[in-house]
């Protein structure tokens, strides 16, 4: 079984898929070592790692060259976040999913805000930029390549649940594999998106939201952590440094490893 078959089939098992977020090949070996099944990159992650702030500021190729070595360093399936698909243009967007797939990744996250404009795209704009993906995806040998379809409704609409479920359908009918809805959290309404869509539905770790178990019994077949992981992992690194600063004594270096 190939990576792309692999990952899909994570989606429809019993389990809930628990999706750790990587930015660097440390963070990625860290989390298949800790028994992670697949992982995604961190688009936040990745971009603060190398200085710049998320939102498409990094260079398309920079980002690639990261996730190809995350790719190449890990055994297990992994998901390429490339935000809105760095791109304002079909034609470019397509060609950067095409990219993105050549690289060794079984799927990619691709939401529907813009970047460089507040608001959504058009859900028929969008649904149309769905179904030449997916049509460019099968004509180039990647059949069930598994596009994940962020639906950024909780962060950009006031009462976002009706769409969400519009858009979701829509986007599902055009080709792709799942939905990722950000920002979701009241199970009445986690519970209703499971049994209206019929497509793997995908949120985000939050506080107060961070039992696996209790979404899958909701109808949650993906759960990701996004990039909590990388900004906690920078704020032990922050706390470490300013202490040893502060007590001019590099013991609790050797702390740590006791403990692990």
């Amino acid at each position: 079984m190939n990576k792309i078959k692999q990952f899909c089939a994570l989606h429809n098992t019993a389990d809930i898929l628990f999706l750790g977020n990587a930015w660097d090949v440390l963070s990625a070996r860290t989390l298949e070592k800790s028994g992670f099944q697949a992982i995604g990159t961190t688009s936040w992650g990745i971009a603060a790692s190398l200085g710049y702030a998320d939102g498409e500021n990094i260079d398309f190729g920079l980002h690639l060259s990261i996730i190809k070595m995350i790719v190449d360093h890990v055994q297990i399936p992994v998901s390429a976040d490339i935000e809105a698909g760095y791109g304002e243009a079909e034609r470019t967007i397509v060609d950067h999913v095409l990219r993105t797939a050549d690289l060794g990744v079984a799927g990619i996250n691709i939401e529907d805000s813009f970047k460089r404009k507040p608001g959504l795209r058009e859900l028929q704009d969008h649904a149309q930029l769905l179904e030449k993906m997916r049509n460019a995806l099968d004509h180039h040998g990647f059949a069930d390549f598994y596009i994940n379809a962020r639906i950024d409704t909780y962060f950009r609409r006031e009462v976002p649940f009706a769409e969400t479920i519009e858009r979701g359908k829509a986007y599902v009918e055009s080709g792709a594999s799942g939905i990722f809805v950000p920002g979701l959290r009241a199970e009445e309404e986690i519970r209703a998106i499971t049994q209206q869509i019929v497509a793997p539905l995908n949120v985000l770790s939050l506080p107060g939201m961070t039992d696996a178990n209790k979404l899958a019994e909701l109808g949650v077949k993906r759960f990701s952590i996004g990039n909590d992981f990388y900004d906690q992992i920078a704020s032990y690194a922050r706390k470490s440094a300013t202490r040893m600063v502060e007590t001019k004594d590099s013991s609790s270096l050797y702390e740590l490893k006791t403990e692990l």
